[in-house]
């Protein structure tokens, strides 16, 4: 199949669509988890016993880049993408890449603002050690978009790997 999209063949595409998703669900996480670390770690410095009810804080942003890695993997093993056999058309596997978006770039964000979140969490933990329980629920509510997105990605693969196979 040498038909191409714009310049990009479809298995290229799903490539992209899988790499896209991995790249900015990890660097939302990279920034996510920068941000709610650097307070984590000013409040560990005055008091560090309070590390343990801390961490989950700053580790919560690490699960975006987690979600991007499934979807990447997902296209890779939905399409047969492993081992080169895959075949898809231009428009299958723009197809592809528009399915890894909603994971993409909800992560970016999401992983970003829940670094915010934790960090000003910690804040609560600073002062009220015992309320950690407490702390993490705001941080918590930022994951939902992101799982959300997770779950509409792998929904709209499983459509386009079902609309492939039977064209197949």
């Amino acid at each position: 199949m040498n038909e191409v999209l714009w310049g990009l063949s479809g298995v290229n595409w799903a490539l992209l669509g899988g790499a896209v998703a991995a790249i900015l669900g990890g660097i939302g996480s990279a920034i996510g988890i920068t941000i709610a670390a650097s307070m984590v770690s000013g409040v560990v410095t005055e008091d560090g016993e309070k590390f343990g009810k801390l961490l989950p804080l700053a580790a919560m942003p690490g699960t975006q880049g987690i979600y991007g890695f499934i979807a990447a993997v997902l296209v890779l093993v939905f399409f047969n993408l492993l081992g080169g056999e895959g075949t898809l058309t231009p428009q299958q596997g723009f197809a592809v890449f528009i399915a890894c978006m909603p994971v993409a770039f909800l992560c970016l964000m999401s992983a970003i603002y829940q670094g915010r979140t934790g960090a000003a969490a910690a804040g609560i933990v600073a002062r009220r050690s015992e309320d950690s329980g407490k702390a993490l629920i705001f941080p918590a509510l930022v994951e939902t978009y992101a799982v959300l997105a997770l779950i509409v990605t792998i929904l709209m693969l499983t459509a386009i790997q079902a609309a492939v196979n039977a064209a197949g």
